[in-house]
């Protein structure tokens, strides 16, 4: 056991309503609070904190992300634009932002959970852009249930990093067609 295992342990209200008593006066909080607070004031006082730093808020609201991103991954394919002649089925939970704890204010901030689908730090407007881009257009993939995690990854990474669409010469879509029509019959 530490010397400050004693803080660590401790409720964090409690410790918020004991520092405030002492910004008001000092003497009205034990010697061992009054030592400790005075340490913190120092460290305050002679490192500020960084401005880029993430504050609390944003790491929540990053692991939202996150949770969106991996939603679109297992569910994306539920919304999918595959029938042009009449509109899809519904199904709930629907993919937007307010299931994830996610508001449309935060569609202009930037997160780093664009990394995880390998678009770098992105705004969130771009982030889900890219999934409806990669998960819901015409073609729709369900594949986060197999179990050889390098087959997941490699298909997410191929999937992710070209929004789910390559483009085909006129030559190789000949190709293609020859070959449906010759399965068609």
């Amino acid at each position: 056991m530490d010397k400050f295992s004693s803080v660590g342990n401790q409720e964090l209200e409690a410790i918020e309503n004991l520092y405030q008593s002492y910004l008001e006066d000092p003497e009205s909080v034990d010697k061992s609070w009054q030592q400790f607070f005075s340490g913190f004031e120092l460290a305050r006082k002679h490192y500020p904190e960084k401005p880029g730093l993430v504050k609390q808020d944003n790491i929540d609201k990053e692991f939202a992300i996150l949770n969106l991103i991996h939603g679109y991954r297992q569910r994306g394919h539920l919304f999918t634009k595959t029938n042009p002649v009449r509109s899809r089925r519904k199904y709930t939970p629907t993919l937007t932002l307010e299931n994830f704890g996610l508001e449309q204010k935060d569609l202009e901030t930037t997160f780093q959970a664009g990394n995880e689908i390998g678009i770098g730090p992105a705004k969130l407007k771009d982030i889900v852009a890219h999934l409806e881009d990669t998960y819901c257009r015409s073609v729709g993939v369900e594949y986060v249930y197999m179990r050889k995690p390098e087959v997941v990854q490699w298909l997410r990474e191929r999937m992710e990093s070209t929004k789910n669409s390559e483009s085909y010469s006129v030559e190789k879509r000949k190709h293609f067609f020859y070959h449906l029509k010759l399965a068609v019959g």
